[in-house]
């Protein structure tokens, strides 16, 4: 059986009071399809997740549901895909983690949705500077079409860090001089961060993502966490920023989250190597629609 969750622990959008209830609308719908299916592909790998796989294959057991991921493992983005003034910004990022020490940088990004309050963006940018730690942060504009103020950090900490509006995470998560990843914990950041063997520090704020924050920490032991998301109603102080950040980059606890993380990364290359779960189970899925084309 998966693990057993707490009222707020399962996704945000599934209670009635989230103000992201229309999330709850289409997932809902989609469940409601899996009986006219006959294959669902899943962007995880068995290793990562097998019980909750087999107990979701038990509910539906005229379900194929197969974990084909990491996804992005499985389909390498070339730098020819990069154009123009990105393609600057990636040298420049890259030269500048070229240039620190290993294991010596906090790499931090909320994704492309999540918009925080002004005032908890403050508390962490004060919360890594008290901690002296160095960072590369990205910080996003907000969304077109949206009626959201864009962040303003201190100026003091452009002398710790590096502060961009993109980078190529896959590539910077990837790289030994970043020690943790303070992230929303979403699912494409949580693989990727797997995958590359980076602790993360655990900062959710709706959605699956409050679940996955769970797994980080309880289950896959690689997460600190920072926060518990829309439940917590609170701003995370810089004090608690402080002391978490350093948990998961110096000391014992650092060091049994970055094992952990390297076993991880180690069972997520093996998934998509040749004859791994995902490589196979792509596949077979692959041989049988071809089968029932032709």
């Amino acid at each position: 059986m998966p693990l057993v969750l707490k009222h707020d622990e399962i996704p945000s959008f599934l209670h009635p009071s989230c103000r992201f209830s229309i999330f709850a609308d289409v997932i809902l719908q989609q469940i409601k399809r899996l009986p006219k299916t006959s294959s669902v592909l899943i962007d995880t790998f068995e290793k990562l997740e097998g019980d909750i796989i087999d107990h979701m294959s038990q509910l539906c057991p005229e379900v194929i549901i197969s974990p084909i991921g990491p996804l992005f493992m499985m389909a390498k983005t070339t730098s020819s895909d990069i154009k123009g003034d990105i393609s600057d910004s990636v040298n420049q990022c890259m030269e500048w983690l070229d240039s620190k020490e290993p294991s010596s940088i906090v790499y931090i990004s909320f994704g492309t949705v999540v918009h925080m309050k002004q005032e908890q963006i403050d508390e962490i940018a004060h919360g890594l500077l008290n901690s002296g730690l160095s960072f590369l942060w990205v910080v996003r504009p907000p969304l077109e079409g949206l009626s959201l103020a864009t962040h303003v950090l201190p100026p003091e900490l452009e002398e710790k860090g590096m502060i961009v509006e993109w980078c190529p995470q896959e590539r910077v998560l990837a790289h030994p001089a970043v020690a943790c990843f303070l992230s929303h914990c979403g699912w494409n950041s949580t693989v990727e961060a797997l995958s590359a063997g980076v602790p993360i520090v655990c900062l959710p704020q709706w959605g699956d993502q409050v679940t996955n924050a769970v797994y980080l920490v309880d289950v896959f032991k690689t997460g600190v966490r920072l926060g518990r998301g829309e439940a917590d109603e609170k701003i995370v102080s810089r004090e608690v920023v402080e002391e978490k950040l350093l948990e998961a980059t110096v000391g014992e606890k650092a060091v049994e989250l970055r094992e952990n993380a390297r076993k991880w990364k180690e069972e997520a290359e093996a998934s998509v190597g040749y004859g791994g779960s995902s490589d196979r189970n792509f596949g077979e899925f692959v041989d049988k629609l071809v089968a029932n084309i032709c």
